[in-house]
């Protein structure tokens, strides 16, 4: 028996049915609040009792899965859909495990498997999605995006989704529709501000970029991305000082933000400061290239 699993090898069987039935509840209630080490333990011992319920296995390998211990999570994953084969939800927490590890082919024929039970299920669409673009298989990634926005045409987080494909795909223009739409369903949507400014950055709308990106930060003063866009921004509209300043705060949040480093570096080099101007892209090449 597992260390830490009381022996309750005396219960009847309806009483371990009960008690199994408990502590999968209270587990439930635990994976909510992110108490998974404590998840985990209460269906270990809820699978001790009764190894045929599904739901446990299940509930166990998505504590698991979310806390990064891949192998334990397919494992228990396995073990449920032996029980249960055809368990959509089984399935698309197997296929993210399967992504998270980098095994993209067998994530997709789960994700397929999945979307045959529940076609319309947002989330297996949306890990389908991803697992694609990590296949570079843009297109077939936005025609997932489409859908799933069809689905849900009120729902930001879909807009932005796919505004962040276009937006890899240097599709700018496309991008910042998505955006707009992802910040009409809720106007303090940090992320859409964010991403937005940036796409706008890219065809040169600085004054509309600066907007956007003062706004990000006026409701997330942390954020490292927005900050280091905006200095690179303010730089374009000629206010170096202000764009060393967002760059230093970016770069004091992350110190491996190579792409803050760089830009800082190639303002650096305007302003004639070329001793700092080497350390940064010095810096930029060490973190990206190990140099």
């Amino acid at each position: 028996m597992d260390e830490g699993i009381m022996d309750h090898s005396g219960l009847s069987d309806a009483a371990a049915q009960s008690r199994a039935s408990v502590l999968r509840s209270r587990a439930e209630s635990y994976i909510a609040l992110s108490r998974h080490d404590a998840a985990i333990a209460d269906l270990t011992e809820a699978i001790a009792l009764v190894p045929e319920n599904a739901r446990a296995w299940r509930l166990r390998g998505e504590s698991h899965r979310v806390i990064e211990r891949y192998q334990a999570a397919l494992d228990d994953f396995d073990e449920a859909l032996k029980l249960e084969p055809d368990s959509a939800y089984a399935l698309g927490s197997r296929g993210q495990t399967y992504a998270a590890m980098g095994r993209l082919e067998e994530a997709m024929a789960d994700f397929e498997h999945a979307l045959t039970l529940t076609p319309d299920s947002l989330w297996i669409l949306e890990a389908k999605a991803d697992a694609l673009v990590d296949l570079d298989r843009l297109d077939e990634a936005l025609a997932e995006h489409t859908k799933i926005i069809s689905l849900n045409t009120d729902l930001a987080y879909s807009w932005l989704a796919r505004g962040e494909l276009y937006q890899r795909m240097n599709l700018y223009t496309e991008a910042i529709d998505d955006y707009t739409k992802a910040l009409e369903a809720d106007p303090d949507h940090v992320r859409a501000l964010s991403r937005r400014g940036e796409a706008l950055r890219m065809i040169d709308r600085y004054d509309e970029a600066l907007a956007d990106l003062s706004r990000a930060l006026e409701l997330d003063p942390g954020n490292d991305r927005a900050l280091g866009s905006r200095g690179a921004v303010l730089s374009e509209l000629g206010d170096n000082e202000a764009a060393l300043r967002d760059l230093d705060a970016a770069i004091e949040l992350d110190p491996e933000y190579v792409w803050a480093f760089r830009v800082r570096g190639e303002i650096y080099q305007e302003l004639d400061r070329h001793e700092e101007a080497i350390a940064d892209f010095t810096q930029a090449l060490h973190l990206e290239f190990g140099d």
